[in-house]
This record gives C-alpha cells, structure tokens and sequence, in this order.
C-alpha cells in the first residue's frame, strides 16, 4: 500500500520571512516558513515555497533554511508573479494558474495551502481556491509561540483549519443559508456576466416561484431549454410549501402517429388493436406535478387540441374512453421553432399558443453570450473533473486560444452549448494528466470549424484553408499562399503521418537530396500559419 505523502504550498514572506536586519540574526526570530518546518509533528515531503524573481535571493536562503531544519523535506522554488500584490484578480488569476498547473492527487497527497505569508489579497485568494476545491487540500496557519517561550521562539505554533463545515452544524447550516442566497439557483452557480440573460433569469425565478401557469421556452437547439426546465422544477419543489412532487419529461420529436395520443393521454383496454392492457399516459402520471413538453412544435394537430382542453379544464379523454380524467399539472413547453410561423402556416393551433405564451422567454444563443463563455468554460471543466475523479485544467496559452475561438464571428457554434460541453469534454478526453494543451485546442477548433462547414453545406467551396485558421484568418492571406497552403492542407489531409505528408510534398527535394528531413520542413511551414499537423482537418 503507497503511503500518503504531505506537501506544503507557501508564499514567500517578503518581510516576515527575512528574520531580524541581519542575516546572521535571522535564527533568532520567529519565520512562518521556517518555523513550520520545524514542528515536532509535522515534516512536509515537498514544500512549494512560490516567490518572485525579485526576491529569489532571499527565496534562496530560506529554502536553504529549511533543508537545514529537515533534511528530508524537498523544497522547490515556483515562481509566481504579481505586477501589484494588492490587486484582486491579478493575484487570484496567477494563484489560479499555479493551481491548475499542479495537479494534486488527493488519494496519495495531503495537502497543507500555509495563508500567512503574502498580502491579506494574497491570503482571501489562497482561502477560496482551497475552499473551491482548485487546491484540494486544507489550510494551514502558523503564527509565533504564546507566553515567550524561549524554546519555541523559532518554531511557533500552527493549526489547520478543515473547511469540512458538515462537521460543525451551526456554522453548516449558516454556510448553506448565505449560498444557496448567494448563488442564482437557476444558473446552476455559473457566475453568469451577460447582463441581459442575468436579467432574463431573474425573471424566470420569480415566476417560476409565484406562478404554476404555463411557461414557454424558446430558442435555438442547445441553448439549455432542457437544463433549465429541470431547475424550475427544482426550485419549485424546493421553494413551493406543497410544491411540485414530479417531473414528466417528453420530447414530442419522438411522438408520431396514433402513439402520440396514446403516449400522452393513455388509452383503454382495446382501445386499438395491440392495446392488451390499459395505459396510463404521461400526462395523468404528472398529476400535482410539472410536465416539461420538448419539441412542442412537434405534435400533430389532433394531439394539440387535447392538450389546450388538458391545461385549461385540468381533464382529458384517453384513447377509447367514455369519460374524462382528471390531471392537474404545469406545464413548461420549450421549442426551437418560430411558433407565430407555424400558426401562420397553419402546423400550430393558435388558441394553444395563446394559452401557452403567457410566459414566454427567449433563451440567447450562446454567439450571442461572448462575456459568458469563459464562466461556462470554468463550469464544464469542474463537472468534468468531477465526473471522471481526475482534475481537467487548461493553461493560460491554451485557455486563451480556445476563448478567441469561440468568440470569433466564424464559429457559428450551430448547437450552442452541446458543442461547447462536447468540445471540452473531446479536450479533457485527449489530454496528458488532466491538462488540456495549446496543440488539442488547436486541434478540436479545426474539427469544429470542418464539421460546421460539412452541415452548412460549405464543405466544397470553404475549402481547407478555412476549415484550418477560419473565414477571417483565411481572409488575410495574399492569394499565392493560400493556394500554397491549401494544396499542402490537401496533401496532409490524406497523409496518415507528418512524414507522409512531406515524402509527398517534397519528392523532388528528395530525388536530388537536397532535403533530409522531409517532417521538419513540413512543420516549420504550418508553424508560420500557426498550426500543427495534429490540428488540421481530415478528409
């Protein structure tokens, strides 16, 4: 069995750190970092003792220090800079960083986060990436020893706070009270910065709350309609004394034919020929309870005019029956259509879409949404760190390259947030140790830009120059160096190996041996367009 290792993360006292005025004077006094290696119940095997180059000197002499007071613990340097100690999210964003580049295993490594060296800044950040789980360990304060203890006057005493607040009811009870305040429950605790969505959400909250009228949910395919259908339920059952007990969830796309009716309002024994037993139906098992109808555009006429009589009598007529059943529900209704065009069309029935429209909210498109991107990106990377048991962090290089992408005009993201969770979670799958890397960024954006140009159809005439750095990168070039690279695109496309490809591309350099290195060479020219051969499209 491994045995559980401890690891200290400290930043470096800039003064507390530095001992008395002189350098031979510094065993006199009390010094956090020092002092913590120096507990008769405590030896950190590695202490991460973070610094500036400004101050690597006396980094230096304290790491040396503590080596001295153990031996055994193994003390790395990690530079960290901040261009102003005092300033929120510069410090939080390095601190950040560090912790996304410096994956813990918790199963094998207990972790002590030391929070009082460094600005009160430096300190509040350090306290919420522990308490976020960023850094998955506990934190550690020292301070001097009580009472003028000669003996202890280096060493100091600690103590390590555990944020496991399950553990102190009170103080439990009082945490979940200010966050569940705090944190917009429909959003999913996702700090959302759109002002418009964040005012839409409000919105839905507090009708979600007062009222058990029908709510209708429109826009694009991926926008989140069926997310947020299953939080309104949630704070319904939560908020709502005699709330909501059940949730009925039916994607009428799926609904065709005689089913349809038969799926919904159940039908009697015999009612048609293969019904042997009785049905139910989904609409009489979501009594007391909210029905969420996906696709509504979707349902056939017939079905339509059943429905207006199940949510404005609360009774309905099942399939083969001689009387009405009685179910009362709410229903939320989501759709991708343009239901005034339908009706127009005469494929929707316009009482129904009179009686639904009450409350009607159009739920943005995630273009439309460019300051809510990285919030999402942060989200989807803890849920998969979550659901997979392993940290998923992205750099900053790779962090940025991938916002760029996402918010330029070409990236018509056609499923919204489907393909944003999709292409995360195609990253986190591909990545080394958690960390999703520049080169699978640069990768995942050229397949999401072929794919889009395949289903608009654009596949023939965008070309692969397009595909590879997009409409306007690819705008940019002089007219010889885009048929020069899209002839080299097209070469590697088929190639199942960079050295493939530059066998290919380069045979009469070879021929004459003018060239030894054919995959070099190959690289050295995607690089000036910035790519790489894993990153390009396929055909």
């Amino acid at each position: 069995m491994t045995s559980r290792t401890t690891t200290v993360v400290s930043l470096l006292g800039i003064q507390l750190d530095k001992g008395w005025r002189s350098s031979e004077d510094r065993w006199k006094a009390w010094r956090p970092n020092v002092g913590l290696c120096m507990q008769d119940d405590l030896e950190p095997d590695r202490f991460l003792l973070l610094s500036s180059e400004k101050h690597r000197s006396l980094a230096k002499t304290v790491a040396e220090d503590i080596k001295s007071v153990s031996p055994d613990t193994a003390v790395e340097l990690v530079p960290i800079e901040f261009e102003n100690p005092w300033d929120f999210a510069e410090v939080y964003g390095a601190l950040r960083e560090f912790a996304d580049s410096r994956p813990i295993d918790p199963e094998h490594e207990d972790l002590l986060v030391h929070m009082t060296t460094g600005t009160h800044v430096a300190q509040i950040c350090l306290f919420l990436l522990v308490e976020t789980g960023h850094l998955p360990g506990r934190l550690i304060q020292t301070s001097p020893p009580k009472g003028g203890d000669r003996a202890r006057s280096m060493a100091g005493d600690y103590t390590i706070i555990d944020l496991d607040l399950s553990r102190y009811d009170r103080l439990a009870a009082r945490f979940e009270t200010e966050r569940r305040e705090g944190v917009d429950f429909l959003k999913a605790g996702i700090e959302t910065k759109n002002a418009g969505f964040n005012s839409l959400i409000e919105r839905i909250e507090r009708v979600a709350i007062r009222s058990d009228d029908p709510i209708l949910l429109t826009g694009a395919t991926g926008v989140g309609k069926t997310q947020l259908a299953r939080r309104i339920f949630e704070l319904k059952e939560r908020h709502t004394p005699s709330g909501p007990k059940t949730l009925v969830e039916v994607n009428c796309a799926t609904l065709r034919g005689d089913q349809a009716m038969s799926a919904l309002f159940g039908h009697e024994k015999g009612a048609f020929t293969g019904a042997m037993e009785a049905r139910e139906g989904l609409l009489r098992s979501a009594d007391g309870g909210v029905v969420f109808l996906d696709e509504i555009g979707e349902l056939g006429i017939d079905e339509q005019a059943m429905l207006l009589r199940a949510i404005e009598e609360k009774s309905f007529l099942p399939v083969g029956a001689d009387a009405p059943v009685s179910s009362s529900f709410q229903l939320i209704a989501g759709t991708n259509r343009d239901l005034g065009e339908e009706v127009r069309e005469g494929n929707f029935r316009e009482d129904l879409l009179a009686r639904i429209d009450l409350w009607s909210f159009q739920l943005p498109s995630l273009k439309h949404r460019l300051e809510d991107h990285e919030p999402n990106l942060d989200f989807e990377l803890t849920q998969l760190s979550e659901s997979s048991g392993r940290r998923v962090a992205m750099g900053r290089e790779a962090r940025s390259a991938f916002l760029r992408f996402a918010a330029d005009p070409a990236s018509t993201w056609r499923a919204n947030f489907r393909d944003f969770g999709a292409a995360i979670m195609r990253m986190a799958t591909l990545s080394e140790g958690g960390r999703i890397t520049p080169d699978l960024v640069a990768e995942e954006c050229a397949r999401l830009r072929s794919s889009w140009a395949r289903l608009e159809g654009k596949t023939e005439d965008a070309g692969l120059v397009i595909a590879a750095l997009g409409e306007a990168a690819a705008a940019d070039l002089d007219r010889f160096d885009r048929v020069q690279l899209e002839d080299v695109l097209e070469v590697c496309s088929k190639s199942r190996s960079m050295s493939e490809a530059g066998r290919t591309l380069f045979a009469a350099s070879r021929a004459k041996k003018t060239s030894s290195n054919d995959a070099d060479r190959l690289r050295k020219y995607l690089a000036r367009f910035g790519l790489t051969f894993q990153s390009l499209p396929r055909t």
